[in-house]
């Protein structure tokens, strides 16, 4: 790559950084100019996706400042829907008013999201499954919608593609996008990361970043429990990749992500090996149980990335960094420099909540505010990562990026076959590397 080239990508990965305003950055906030929701203006919220973490995220939408209430709720099925609904209300207990869904308002069904974009809302949450995200935020924008959605942002190239695109069109349309990937509200986080990208411990060199542990829930819903087999990986999203996007996709990108935002940057390579060891029973579907991923970035440094999700083994959710001075735990908010020990002392604060305050405070001003950009490219680093371990082969950005893979079925609907289907074993098959089984 010329160093033009790599001049280019550093430039845009700073400026798409630099377009996702902080905590830090809205509190010096100019005059609002009025154009859209002040803060006497109540802010109507649609949740799509009511699951445990569309749940949390539309409690944490309610909970910010100025009015705001959620008048609208889209899911693929009824029971999710209503369990949703009745949760936020019980933790919105003290403010009843800020939940006002009717009947009408209960949208259902895998099309339901495009009733949700032509209902009278301000702001819609996208937190299904992320296979959903590129279609349903390219929907979000076409409506005009400002968007808040959860990682990852899709789970393959063209789904990427897909959200780089209507991130454009967004900031064109002066739409407001957040993305959850919280750590950029989180002021530990931000403090370590100041403070290491001032030099506190010289050049970074490497990094390693961990998510291991025991794993998630378990398959939810028998095949005797449900109507087909749309229904059935639906239900069980997490072990399908057009759904999820492997582990290392749908978890392990918040400390992906974390090394990125360090290295203002994202890798030119990727090699790594992964499997299935522990997690071989066929409702598992399709995914690994473990991956470790070597990435290099353009001037050298790398990131040494492990995922694993098998239980009494070490566990670690983290961030680490080695300079040329020193050496720093970027998720417990500390470095080691010479004879300097430095940890944060301060106050921590909830960035689950911060997220969405910072969001609202920048709908309510109208200022510029959009993370589609570093939320999409830390995802594409993830999937990278995946067609590395799932390939066994060295994978370079370019052709990650422009990998024409798409997982996404032709047709959405319950009757339709997904991308990927059992033998009549009930088997899926397993990406195995070295084979040239295309993965991507």
């Amino acid at each position: 790559m010329s160093d033009k080239n790599t001049a280019d990508r550093r430039d845009f990965i700073k400026q798409s950084t630099a377009a996702a305003v902080g905590a830090t950055v809205l509190g010096h906030l100019a005059t609002p100019s009025g154009a859209y929701a002040q803060g006497d203006e109540t802010v109507k919220v649609g949740l799509i996706g009511c699951g445990g973490r569309g749940t949390g995220a539309a409690t944490q939408a309610l909970s910010t400042a100025g009015p705001v209430k959620l008048v609208a709720m889209a899911d693929a099925f009824p029971d999710q829907l209503e369990n949703s609904l009745s949760r936020i209300q019980k933790q919105l207990s003290k403010t009843p008013e800020r939940v006002g869904v009717d009947a009408d308002h209960k949208f259902i069904g895998l099309e339901s999201f495009q009733q949700m974009m032509a209902s009278d809302i301000d702001l819609v949450i996208l937190a299904t499954p992320p296979g959903f995200r590129p279609i349903m935020f390219e929907a979000a924008v076409a409506a005009g919608k400002n968007v808040f959605m959860e990682k990852p942002v899709a789970t393959d190239a063209p789904g990427v593609r897909k959200v780089l695109e209507n991130v454009q069109i967004a900031k064109q349309k002066n739409l407001k996008v957040g993305v959850g990937l919280q750590r950029h509200h989180q002021n530990t986080y931000m403090e370590t990361m100041k403070r290491l990208k001032d030099g506190a411990i010289g050049d970074i060199v490497a990094m390693r970043c961990y998510w291991n542990n025991a794993g998630v829930w378990d398959p939810r819903k028998t095949r005797e429990e449900v109507s087909g087999e749309m229904e059935y990986q639906l239900r069980n999203w997490y072990y399908y990749n057009w759904l999820c996007g492997d582990h290392i996709n749908e978890q392990h990108i918040h400390n992906i992500d974390v090394c990125n935002w360090l290295m203002d940057d994202f890798p030119m390579t990727a090699n790594g090996m992964g499997g299935r060891l522990y997690r071989t029973d066929k409702k598992y579907g399709e995914i690994f149980d473990h991956h470790a991923v070597e990435f290099t970035y353009a001037n050298g440094a790398k990131m040494f990335s492990q995922c694993r999700h098998m239980p009494r083994c070490w566990n670690s959710v983290s961030e680490h960094a080695h300079g040329s001075k020193g050496t720093a735990d970027i998720s417990a908010s500390s470095y080691t420099s010479g004879d300097e020990k430095w940890r944060y002392r301060g106050e921590k604060n909830n960035p689950y909540q911060t997220e969405h305050d910072d969001l609202f405070a920048a709908i309510r001003n109208d200022v510029p505010y959009n993370e589609g950009e570093y939320g999409a490219k830390s995802t594409m680093t993830a999937i990278m990562g995946r067609f590395a371990t799932y390939s066994g082969q060295t994978v370079t950005w370019e052709q990650a990026l422009n990998s024409d893979l798409s997982l996404f079925p032709k047709e959405l609907s319950w009757d339709a076959a997904p991308p990927t289907l059992p033998d009549e074993n009930g088997l899926y098959p397993i990406p195995t590397p070295g084979t040239g089984m295309k993965v991507m």
